[in-house]
């Protein structure tokens, strides 16, 4: 076959999208630091020697690289290391969790108010519009503060306040499908609403969906840290990004790293899964070119 035959092959929709990601570097950088992350927060703790609840007082304040503590102890002579990849679990979980919800309530959401339309449409779009007129932070913080502190209320108060822009992106994609040639026959043969929206309409509609996820699972994990700095999140002893942080804020001039630590995760994670989503987007984006 000759070179410009060869030119004209068409790579396969899965080829063609893992092509437009890897040329994304940030993206692929995002993608390892994140495996690094997970893996770190789900297998490092039973790698060191030390509980991330032990307490040593002879050892308090002891900076990093001081024999088996790698990143320093704390006030109470914990291991930092050890509490950061536990809350480097609660963090991600929160996260990832309430990225479900949310993309599963703005999902119906947005199927609901794109395929019917009219009435069923406004009244549904309004309500997602009368949500966003609030500062996601003030709403935050109004429903925790109404609520007892914890891993479970935390999870759906994030996700409470993160679905409305999956909703919109799903309303306007659905809204752009309904009248399609698939959709349309479908219909034609006697499919049901709920198997069109959801079996149809959706599924095609996947590519801004999961860059919608991405996203929202690096706003879970700062709206996380918002709450738990503020003393409204995960509650002292379970450690949390957000809660090392608010116990690290009165020694940051004798004792930087306890702060450092948990800022530079938080920085990381955010970094890379905004990273992520934008390289997801251009891999399915079938109008990115392949050079």
């Amino acid at each position: 076959m000759t070179t410009a035959a060869l030119s004209t092959v068409q790579l396969a929709p899965g080829q063609a999208a893992w092509r437009r990601f890897r040329r994304h570097r940030l993206a692929l950088a995002g993608a390892v630091i994140i495996l690094v992350l997970v893996l770190g927060s789900a297998l490092g703790p039973y790698l060191l020697p030390f509980d991330d609840t032990y307490i040593d007082i002879l050892k308090r304040f002891a900076p990093p690289l001081s024999g088996a503590h790698i990143l320093g102890t704390d006030e109470l002579g914990r291991d930092v290391m050890a509490r950061l990849m536990m809350g480097g679990r609660v963090s991600l979980s929160i996260g990832i969790v309430a990225m479900v919800i949310a993309m599963a309530v703005g999902i119906v959401v947005g199927a609901f108010a794109g395929f019917y339309g009219g009435v069923v449409g406004a009244v549904l779009m309004r309500l997602v519009d009368a949500v966003l007129c609030f500062p996601t932070i003030f709403l935050l913080l109004a429903l925790a503060a109404l609520t007892e502190p914890g891993l479970i209320t935390t999870t759906v108060l994030i996700a409470a306040t993160a679905w409305m822009g999956v909703a919109r992106v799903v309303e306007a994609q659905v809204r752009s499908l309904r009248e399609r040639e698939f959709a349309v026959a479908a219909l034609a043969f006697g499919s049901s609403n709920l198997r069109i929206m959801f079996r149809e309409l959706v599924p095609n509609a996947i590519a801004p969906i999961v860059v919608a996820a991405t996203l929202n699972v690096a706003k879970a994990i700062l709206l996380e840290s918002y709450v738990s700095y503020l003393g409204y999140g995960i509650q002292p002893p379970a450690a949390s990004w957000g809660n090392m942080l608010n116990n690290a804020q009165i020694y940051l001039t004798s004792a930087p790293w306890l702060a450092i630590a948990p800022g530079v995760a938080i920085t990381l994670a955010v970094t890379s899964f905004n990273f992520l989503g934008d390289g997801l987007r251009d891999a399915l984006d079938p109008r990115m070119n392949i050079p």
